[in-house]
């Protein structure tokens, strides 16, 4: 198995962030296998979904509609709504694996892999990237 950690910057917002070129170049001639991704953070998680079309504002909106920014989060430190990030990895899982073939991810045409940050009081996120060769 190779594993390595890289840091993304989310910034002060709402967010999806194609993470899909990275991905590929983590895999890139090994083979076939399993790629794993996973945020070690209690706030943040992972999709695969179209990017550039309008769904990853859609889910983002969604999540908004869902989670809303304001007093209802018993969990209260940070910005107001901050509880919601914490509730948010209950959706959207802070793991995902993809099937590698030929060294290449095997995705669907319009599939990305999405990091999906909604704590504006953190604005840097890990992500591990593990490949596990079949």
């Amino acid at each position: 198995m190779r594993s390595d950690t890289r840091s993304y910057h989310t910034g002060n917002a709402d967010l999806v962030l194609d993470l899909t070129p990275d991905c590929q170049q983590f895999v890139d001639g090994r083979g076939d296998g399993l790629l794993h991704l996973f945020v070690p953070h209690a706030t943040a998680g992972l999709a695969i979904l179209e990017t550039g079309a309008g769904s990853d504002d859609d889910l983002l909106a969604a999540l908004r509609d869902l989670l809303p920014a304001d007093d209802r989060w018993k969990h209260r430190h940070g910005s107001p709504g901050h509880g919601r990030s914490h509730v948010m990895p209950a959706l959207i899982a802070p793991y995902a694996s993809v099937p590698v073939l030929d060294g290449r991810l095997a995705l669907g045409t319009w599939q990305s892999i999405c990091l999906v940050d909604l704590n504006v009081d953190n604005s840097t996120r890990d992500v591990r990237f593990s490949f596990l060769q079949g």
